[in-house]
């Protein structure tokens, strides 16, 4: 018993405490129209914006920092690319979501760093942050 906790707090600390790569992880693939891809671990969302890409980014990144157990990775406005971090709460596993203005299109994508699924989570975290975007994007 005692050996199996151990292990299981050693996994937790693991997780939680594990370096992150920015390198790995604050880059996107392009896209070509909006539309929702879902991947296994992960959730890319594109939208055509309507605003200034500055003005829309700096929206999201507003809204992603007032996510819960949310970071700034990589990236700024400026840069045209952020990358945030978002931790479950019980076990912290880290979650990555990159957002970035390609010519007329918000891209955002989020992906799981341990694992095969994240259970949805990126896909209802974006879904939220684009609700707060309003009038910045198009629907689909």
């Amino acid at each position: 018993m005692i050996i199996v906790a151990v292990l299981i707090l050693g996994l937790m600390a693991y997780v939680r405490f594990a370096p992150t790569d920015t390198a790995l992880w604050h880059k996107m693939p392009d896209a070509a129209a909006p539309g929702d891809v879902t991947e296994e671990g992960g959730f890319r969302a594109v939208r055509r914006i309507t605003a200034p890409a500055a003005e829309v980014l700096a929206a999201v990144e507003q809204r992603a920092l007032a996510t819960p157990r949310t970071r700034l990775v990589a990236g700024s406005v400026a840069e045209g690319m952020i990358t945030f971090q978002t931790r479950s709460r019980l076990w912290g596993f880290p979650d990555h979501t990159t957002v970035a203005v390609q010519g007329d299109l918000l891209v955002i994508y989020g992906r799981l760093r341990f694992g095969r699924s994240d259970m949805g989570v990126n896909r209802a975290r974006i879904a939220g942050w684009l609700e707060t975007l309003g009038p910045l994007t198009a629907p689909l």
